[in-house]
Order: C-alpha cells, then sequence, then structure tokens
C-alpha cells in the first residue's frame, strides 16, 4: 500500500497535467482499504476516487485526500452460456479485453484500447462502437467511504445510461470499486454496424472477421484517429455526443444533408460532437497551449506545458460556437477536477 502526503499526479492523468494532493493513498487489497477508512478521521476532506487517469482532467493541485485501486487479478466462473469474469478494479481495462479474446470470452472485442482500469469501466459505463460496459456488467462489488462496508449491486442497480451511472452522479465518491464482473458469451456475435468497421474490415478484405481480427481493426482504427497520450496529453473523446429530439436532428439535417447520426428511438437521434466541432472549424486548431487533435475534432490536447485551466478556456470556447452554430449544448465526458 502507498500512503503518501504532498503527492504528484502527473503520472496519474493522461493530459500530463503537473498538480498535486494533499495525500494519496494507494490500495492492493480490500483489507488495505478498510484499515485506512478505519482511520478516516485523519483523512483530509475532500476525496477523489481515480482509475487510470484517462478520464480526468486536473484544473489544480487538489487539496484533499486521492484514492486508488491496485487490486488486481481475476476468476472466471462457466455458466450455462459463458462465463462470469470477476476482475479487480486496479486491473488495465484492454488487458482484459485482451485475455477475453484469448480464451473466447466474447462481447468485449470493440471496447479494444479504450484507456483506463477495470473500475473506470463500472462509473463512467465506458463504451465504443455500438457496444457500452452495461452490456456487459453482471455485478459490481464497493466499499462504501463512510462506514467501511462492503456492498454488491447488480448491473441494473448502477442505474447505467450514456456515459452514467450512480457512481458518477448520486453515489459520487460514496463508494469505491474494488471488483467487477462481467458477463461474457461464449457465442461470438460480432457488432459491425457501427462508425466504419465494416469500411476497415472491407479494406482489409475481411467480410465474416473472427473475434481477434475484429478486436485488431478497431485498434487499427483508434491507432489512425486518436493520439498517443506518452506523446500529445489527451483523455480520448473529451466531450459525449448530445442525444436530441428528431425535431432537432430534422432542422440540422434540412441544412446539413450529409450530417451523421444515429437513430436511438423513434423521437430521439445522436449527434456526433465531433462532426459539430470539425464544422465550427476546430479541427487542428490551437488556443494557447491546448489543442484540438487534427484526426479527431473529439478530442482535446496538452500541446505542451497546457495546465487544466488551458483545457478548459478550449473547451468552452468550443462549446459557445457550437452552441451558437447548432443551438446544441455538448458537456464534457472527461471529469473535470
Amino acid at each position: 500500500m502507498k500512503d503518501i502526503k504532498g503527492y504528484s499526479l502527473a503520472a496519474h492523468n493522461t493530459f500530463g497535467i503537473d498538480a498535486g494532493c494533499s495525500r494519496f493513498i494507494e490500495f492492493d487489497n480490500v483489507a488495505e482499504l478498510k484499515s485506512v477508512l478505519r482511520q478516516s478521521g485523519n483523512i483530509t476532506e475532500p476525496k477523489l476516487i481515480i482509475g487510470g487517469g484517462s478520464n480526468l482532467l486536473l484544473t489544480g493541485d487538489y487539496a484533499g485526500t486521492v484514492f486508488h485501486s491496485a487490486i488486481k487479478g481475476f476468476t472466471c466462473e462457466p455458466v450455462s452460456d459463458g462465463v462470469l469474469l470477476r476482475c479487480g478494479s486496479g486491473e488495465t481495462w484492454d488487458d482484459i479485453v485482451a485475455l477475453c479474446v484469448d480464451n473466447g470470452w466474447y462481447g468485449m472485442e470493440n471496447l479494444s484500447l479504450i484507456p483506463g482500469e477495470v473500475g473506470a469501466s463500472a462509473v463512467q459505463n465506458i463504451g465504443a462502437y455500438g457496444v457500452e460496459a452495461k452490456d456487459l456488467i453482471y455485478n459490481v462489488e464497493a466499499v462504501e467511504i463512510s462506514t467501511g462496508e462492503t456492498y454488491e449491486f447488480s448491473c441494473a442497480e448502477c442505474g447505467y445510461s450514456y456515459r452514467h451511472s450512480r457512481f458518477k452522479g448520486e453515489w459520487r465518491n460514496r463508494f469505491i470499486i474494488t471488483y467487477v464482473t462481467y458477463r461474457l458469451s461464449s457465442v461470438y456475435k460480432p457488432c459491425l454496424d457501427y462508425g466504419n468497421i465494416r469500411g476497415e474490415l472491407a479494406r482489409k478484405g475481411i467480410s465474416e472477421p473472427t473475434a481477434r481480427q475484429l478486436r485488431e481493426t478497431i485498434i487499427d482504427i483508434r491507432n489512425a484517429k486518436l493520439p498517443d497520450p506518452k506523446i500529445e496529453g489527451n483523455a480520448g473523446s473529451f466531450f459525449m455526443n448530445p442525444v436530441v429530439p428528431r425535431s432537432k436532428y430534422e432542422e440540422i439535417a434540412a441544412l446539413y444533408p450529409d450530417m451523421p447520426h444515429y437513430t436511438i428511438d423513434e423521437n430521439h437521434e445522436k449527434i456526433p460532437a465531433g462532426w459539430m466541432i470539425d464544422v465550427c472549424g476546430w479541427k487542428g486548431k490551437t488556443l494557447g497551449k491546448a489543442g484540438v487533435h487534427d484526426k479527431q475534432a473529439l478530442v482535446l490536447v496538452n500541446r505542451g506545458g497546457a495546465t487544466g485551466s488551458d483545457i478548459v478556456v478550449l473547451c468552452e470556447a468550443i462549446r459557445k460556437d457550437v452552441r451558437d452554430r447548432f443551438g446544441i449544448e455538448i458537456h464534457p465526458e472527461v471529469n473535470i477536477v
């Protein structure tokens, strides 16, 4: 276990922001976590729970206690139509995806190469290319900070919606996730009709991909449009894609007939925020030491030496332009602290 005062979080956020915290606690198992929580009177308020920092923007030093799970390992329980895979919240997400593909446990392929850790998948309801974590989560185990008690929540109890959960909303900083169990299928049913998956497969001459081929294709797509945070700090997709009433979609589509969109239901459409940002002319642009990636307008980047506040200024300028041009509010997916 690590328990360090005056700790730098530079290595714990993929934007590469050099901000610190009053105290940093990293635990390797549930017993260590409960031991620390029993000494709650000695824990500096407020409290922040982080994962790999791939969905985090620090706007300054954090005057409180930061918790990070280093719980590793997994167990596998066979069930009638697949397996239940219980993973420590500190496991790297993409390592788990690779494990599943290697073992013929299906469902995670489209979530390949999403940065971050297992615990964050259950907080953020991560998603990509037509698949979300909620489609796979069986249950979530967590420890309540105020009592040190262990809880187990079903997927339904977590209240999942688009990039949201109760852990991100009403339960924010109330629970620390320790394990997540996923239900994977023994039957391979690839999800191919989202984004440019089929186009990339066709380019490779593949019509019916194996799970490994699909994973490799998703990785190729992501690598082609997302910058390496080790080279240019970023948190992947910075904004959520807005879901709008069909009347609003039709209003915009009349002006932009080629606008990409995804039907949610008979009354709602999802419009890619990246497309709107691109139309507003932001792709590849720089504002101070922060900028917009030149291949994917949904990604904000640290051009070098940017502060969290620099990123926020860019974020708000983009939001204003999208609002003025389309009459739509776009919201950050990234947790701004």
